[in-house]
């Protein structure tokens, strides 16, 4: 399971012109589920992106999480993050997990997220979604479950 995680300042998304989730200060989570991902992964980049200390504290050091400092969370599910671009220059999205285990897992993952109590806003499944980002420092992270130690 792959993960973009942006600090953001405020964002949206929209589907057909229509908004269906946005968030104040916090981050947009951009969610990629791969064939091989599971429970075990959900766990894993949960609690990582919930304790993650990209916000900063009074002295302006990045020393606290998205619940320490009462943020919200816009998790966006991506399939493009298994997006191979190594040979010609179509990406190929062999690795992608299917649509039904990649909406499963997707939706554990919002669920768990909104388990560590932090307020989660989504857009829509395999629809094109139209998402406005505020971004804040820029700060962006990478996170992969298959890359824990």
């Amino acid at each position: 399971m792959r993960a973009v995680v942006q600090r953001v300042r405020r964002a949206h998304v929209e589907v057909g012109g229509e908004k269906v989730g946005e968030i104040g200060p916090g981050m947009v989570v951009f969610l990629g589920v791969g064939r091989e991902d599971s429970e075990k992964d959900n766990d894993y980049l949960a609690s990582k992106i919930a304790g993650l200390r990209i916000f900063e504290d009074n002295e302006g050091l990045m020393n606290l999480s998205v619940r320490e400092c009462g943020g919200g969370v816009l998790c966006i599910s991506q399939f493009t993050l298994y997006g191979d671009c190594r040979k010609g220059r179509r990406p190929g999205f062999s690795a992608a997990a299917p649509p039904e285990q990649a909406q499963r897992l997707y939706n554990d993952f919002c669920d768990r997220l909104r388990g560590f109590g932090l307020k989660v806003a989504t857009g829509q499944f395999q629809e094109h979604m139209r998402i406005l980002v505020d971004n804040d420092g820029p700060v962006t992270m990478l996170l992969d479950s298959k890359k824990q130690f």
